[in-house]
Protein backbone atom coordinates (compact mmCIF):
# COMPACT_ATOMS: atom_id res chain seq x y z
CA UNK A 1 0.00 0.00 0.00
CA UNK A 2 1.69 3.32 -0.72
CA UNK A 3 0.37 5.79 1.79
CA UNK A 4 1.91 9.67 1.21
CA UNK A 5 3.27 10.67 4.86
CA UNK A 6 0.75 13.00 4.85
CA UNK A 7 -2.29 13.58 2.95
CA UNK A 8 -3.41 17.02 1.80
CA UNK A 9 -6.23 19.04 3.31
CA UNK A 10 -8.79 18.30 0.30
CA UNK A 11 -7.75 14.66 0.43
CA UNK A 12 -8.29 14.66 4.29
CA UNK A 13 -11.71 15.88 3.91
CA UNK A 14 -13.03 13.79 1.57
CA UNK A 15 -11.53 10.69 3.44
CA UNK A 16 -13.55 12.01 6.71
CA UNK A 17 -16.59 12.66 4.45
CA UNK A 18 -16.54 8.73 3.20
CA UNK A 19 -15.92 7.76 6.91
CA UNK A 20 -19.00 9.53 7.72
CA UNK A 21 -20.67 8.08 5.16
CA UNK A 22 -21.84 12.02 4.07
CA UNK A 23 -23.19 13.06 0.82
CA UNK A 24 -20.49 14.60 -1.56
CA UNK A 25 -21.93 17.85 -0.61
CA UNK A 26 -20.35 17.69 2.99
CA UNK A 27 -17.22 17.99 1.77
CA UNK A 28 -17.20 21.61 0.99
CA UNK A 29 -18.19 21.80 5.00
CA UNK A 30 -14.74 20.26 5.75
CA UNK A 31 -12.66 22.92 3.62
CA UNK A 32 -11.92 26.95 3.77
CA UNK A 33 -12.09 28.95 1.49
CA UNK A 34 -10.93 29.27 -1.77
CA UNK A 35 -11.57 25.30 -1.55
CA UNK A 36 -14.94 25.14 -0.44
CA UNK A 37 -16.86 27.19 -2.56
CA UNK A 38 -14.16 25.58 -6.02
CA UNK A 39 -15.82 24.25 -8.81
CA UNK A 40 -16.13 20.47 -9.36
CA UNK A 41 -13.73 20.54 -11.74
CA UNK A 42 -11.14 21.68 -9.28
CA UNK A 43 -12.43 18.93 -6.36
CA UNK A 44 -13.00 15.87 -8.91
CA UNK A 45 -9.66 15.15 -9.90
CA UNK A 46 -8.46 14.63 -6.31
CA UNK A 47 -11.40 12.60 -5.34
CA UNK A 48 -10.94 10.43 -8.58
CA UNK A 49 -7.14 9.94 -7.19
CA UNK A 50 -8.47 8.76 -4.37
CA UNK A 51 -11.14 6.32 -5.97
CA UNK A 52 -8.24 5.36 -8.19
CA UNK A 53 -5.84 4.57 -5.15
CA UNK A 54 -8.63 1.93 -3.66
CA UNK A 55 -9.23 3.84 -0.71
CA UNK A 56 -12.86 5.67 -1.38
CA UNK A 57 -16.06 4.59 -3.26
CA UNK A 58 -18.82 7.17 -4.54
CA UNK A 59 -22.41 5.22 -4.57
CA UNK A 60 -25.59 6.65 -4.85
CA UNK A 61 -27.83 6.78 -1.50
CA UNK A 62 -30.88 4.37 -2.06
CA UNK A 63 -33.58 3.44 -0.21
CA UNK A 64 -33.61 0.77 2.70
CA UNK A 65 -35.94 -0.53 5.24
CA UNK A 66 -34.66 -1.89 8.27
CA UNK A 67 -35.55 -5.42 9.56
CA UNK A 68 -38.16 -3.91 12.18
CA UNK A 69 -40.25 -1.75 8.67
CA UNK A 70 -38.56 1.65 9.66
CA UNK A 71 -37.93 3.13 6.11
CA UNK A 72 -33.49 4.69 5.77
CA UNK A 73 -31.25 5.38 3.04
CA UNK A 74 -27.74 3.62 2.36
CA UNK A 75 -25.16 3.61 -0.46
CA UNK A 76 -25.91 1.91 -3.43
CA UNK A 77 -22.90 -0.46 -5.16
CA UNK A 78 -19.97 2.03 -6.32
CA UNK A 79 -20.28 3.69 -9.36
CA UNK A 80 -17.91 2.79 -12.15
CA UNK A 81 -14.82 4.38 -13.03
CA UNK A 82 -16.87 4.90 -16.38
CA UNK A 83 -19.82 6.21 -14.60
CA UNK A 84 -17.50 8.54 -12.30
CA UNK A 85 -16.63 11.49 -14.51
CA UNK A 86 -19.88 12.62 -15.23
CA UNK A 87 -21.41 12.05 -11.78
CA UNK A 88 -18.93 14.52 -10.40
CA UNK A 89 -18.70 16.82 -12.75
CA UNK A 90 -22.60 17.60 -12.85
CA UNK A 91 -22.46 20.44 -10.13
CA UNK A 92 -25.68 19.52 -8.63
CA UNK A 93 -23.88 16.31 -7.25
CA UNK A 94 -21.74 18.90 -4.90
CA UNK A 95 -24.83 20.96 -3.74
CA UNK A 96 -27.61 19.99 -1.32
CA UNK A 97 -31.11 19.30 -2.65
CA UNK A 98 -32.86 21.65 -2.08
CA UNK A 99 -35.79 18.85 -1.02
CA UNK A 100 -33.64 17.64 1.33
CA UNK A 101 -33.95 14.03 -0.13
CA UNK A 102 -31.02 12.60 -0.45
CA UNK A 103 -31.89 9.38 -2.65
CA UNK A 104 -30.18 9.29 -5.61
CA UNK A 105 -27.02 11.63 -4.38
CA UNK A 106 -23.93 10.76 -4.18
CA UNK A 107 -22.11 9.88 -0.87
CA UNK A 108 -18.58 8.28 -0.50
CA UNK A 109 -17.46 5.61 1.73
CA UNK A 110 -14.28 4.27 2.55
CA UNK A 111 -12.77 0.83 1.42
CA UNK A 112 -11.20 -1.62 2.98
CA UNK A 113 -8.36 -0.27 2.24
CA UNK A 114 -8.90 3.22 3.09
CA UNK A 115 -9.69 2.31 6.31
CA UNK A 116 -6.53 1.39 6.86
CA UNK A 117 -4.96 4.88 5.83
CA UNK A 118 -4.12 7.32 8.50
CA UNK A 119 -5.67 10.78 7.38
Amino acid sequence: MNIPKELSVVESAFMLNAFEIDILPGVRGDLDEPLSSAPPGDLAPILLSLVERGWIEVCRVIPWTSPDGRSGFQPSTPLTREELPDALTDAGSWEYPESGDWIGHLTLTLTQEGRQIPW
